[in-house]
C-alpha cells in the first residue's frame, strides 16, 4: 500500500521511526528529547547548546534539557562528556541494529531527501512568520 506524500504519511513515518528509537533508548534513562538534545551537543555549530536545541528541535523546554544532561554528567562545556560519548556510540549501534536496514537501498532517496528538505524549510518559514 502506498500513501499519499502529505502530513498523514510523515507522521506514521515518524511515530514509527520514534518507536525503534524508543526501543534503542531503552534503559538508558533517555527520552527522545533527551537524547535529540544529546545528539545536538555531539554537532558542534558555534552556538549555545540551549540554542541549537531550541532552534533545530523546536523545544521550548531547552534549558531544562541540557541542565538535565549536564546534571547526569553527559554534557558540559555544550559538548557530550566521554560518558555523553559512550551512551551516543552505545545507542546509535543499537538504533542501526534496528533500523539502519530500512535505510539499506533505499529507492529514490535521494529525491525523498529533497521533497523533506523543501518541506522542512517551508514549515520553518511558516512558524517564522507566526511568531511575529
Amino acid at each position: 500500500m502506498t500513501l499519499t506524500f502529505g502530513p498523514q504519511l510523515i507522521g506514521q513515518t515518524e511515530k514509527t521511526l520514534q518507536a525503534l528509537l524508543r526501543q534503542a533508548l531503552a534503559g538508558t534513562g533517555l527520552d527522545e528529547r533527551l537524547w535529540v538534545a544529546l545528539r545536538l551537543a555531539n554537532q558542534p555549530d558555534g552556538s549555545p547548546l540551549r540554542e541549537r536545541v531550541a532552534d533545530l528541535a523546536q523545544f521550548g523546554d531547552a534549558d531544562d534539557l541540557v541542565a538535565i544532561l549536564e546534571q547526569r554528567q553527559l554534557v558540559a562545556n555544550d559538548a557530550p562528556t566521554a560518558t555523553g560519548h559512550a551512551l551516543l556510540e552505545s545507542v546509535l549501534a543499537k538504533s542501526a541494529e534496528l533500523s539502519g536496514p530500512l535505510w539499506t537501498d533505499l529507492p529514490n532517496a535521494d529525491a525523498a531527501a529533497q521533497a523533506l528538505t523543501e518541506l522542512l524549510t517551508r514549515a520553518r518559514a511558516a512558524l517564522a512568520r507566526t511568531a511575529d
